[in-house]
């Protein structure tokens, strides 16, 4: 019996040595397994609309910024705070500045039948001159970007603002898209005038933007006739516009369908790349601007107009 306790101590040390040995066998500094946990966070009380703020180029361009997903009156005041001068700098992207000057208070706002009205304290207008047009037309299309939102009408210190003092450009006294954006006039004489609203790319580092341009033109085609033709121009560097429209894309046939505008393109439209997808925001973007419609169709692309 003895002799079993005997060995059986035995065994136990040996066993107990043979662990120490492979311990003394095994580095110090073996390397963790890091494994990394991310939770992926979506905040669902927000939403990115489109909002027009100055670009590096001083035009009013088109980027997104993220606001409250509310009312239509929570959302209009929220971008009106982002447009405005140190109101909501951090939701301004990168490249992009408000033009509404600093201390603009919003005194009232309504919403009504897809009209907005809005009520801007004084401020509003202590602006300078080169300015005073461009913040009316980063205001309009930033709010009819709203979903349900046509029409704006602007109030200063409760009276309806009707002339710009400054520049003593006349408003009517409910504005919508038809005010135009970045004007630019080629005309010759006063007959068949015509305006039409066509979007451009630009880019910050790797983002592409969209500036809208009202062109005011003597020309009597069908305005996507005209929007094709001036997207197919050359770029001009001075602009910092360009389009990714090559001249050997054509427009093959169009159709426009209640409210469907369908556009048949040639073959080499389709690249199914970074840059058709910009080209096929800029079409479809002018084309929403330009016709009273809800949707678009680019060869099998189909697009919305609101929120293009």
């Amino acid at each position: 019996m003895l002799k079993r306790i005997s060995i059986r101590k035995m065994c136990l040390s040996f066993a107990a040595l043979f662990a120490l040995f492979l311990i003394y066998l095994i580095p110090a500094n073996v390397p963790k397994l890091n494994v990394k946990e991310e939770l992926e966070y979506v905040d669902s009380s927000l939403v990115s609309l489109p909002i027009f703020l100055m670009d590096q180029n001083s035009y009013v361009a088109l980027t997104e910024a993220p606001v409250s997903n509310s009312s239509i009156e929570s959302r209009a005041r929220e971008l009106i705070k982002i447009l405005t001068v140190g109101g909501m700098e951090s939701k301004v992207p990168s490249g992009f500045s408000a033009i509404i000057p600093p201390d603009t208070e919003v005194l009232s706002l309504s919403y009504d039948r897809n009209v907005l009205k809005v009520d801007f304290s004084k401020d509003l207008l202590d602006i300078e001159k080169d300015l005073e047009e461009k913040m009316i037309e980063a205001i309009v299309y930033t709010l009819t970007s709203i979903d349900k939102v046509d029409k704006i009408i602007i109030y200063v210190e409760g009276d309806i603002l009707t002339k710009l003092p400054k520049t003593k450009i006349n408003l009517p006294s409910t504005l919508d898209r038809s005010f135009g954006i970045n004007k630019e006039f080629n005309l010759t004489n006063t007959k068949d005038i015509v305006d039409v609203t066509i979007y451009y790319i630009n880019q910050i580092n790797e983002n592409y933007y969209y500036v809208p341009v009202t062109k005011y033109l003597n020309d009597s085609r069908d305005k996507i006739d005209i929007i094709v033709d001036e997207l197919t121009l050359s770029f001009n560097p001075n602009r910092h516009l360009m389009s990714f429209m090559d001249n050997d894309i054509k427009l093959v046939s169009k159709e426009l369908n209640q409210n469907v505008m369908r556009l048949e393109f040639s073959d080499n439209y389709n690249l199914n790349n970074e840059i058709s997808l910009a080209l096929d925001k800029i079409i479809s973007l002018s084309v929403c601007d330009n016709y009273d419609i809800t949707e678009v169709f680019l060869n099998t692309v189909q697009r919305q107009c609101k929120n293009t």
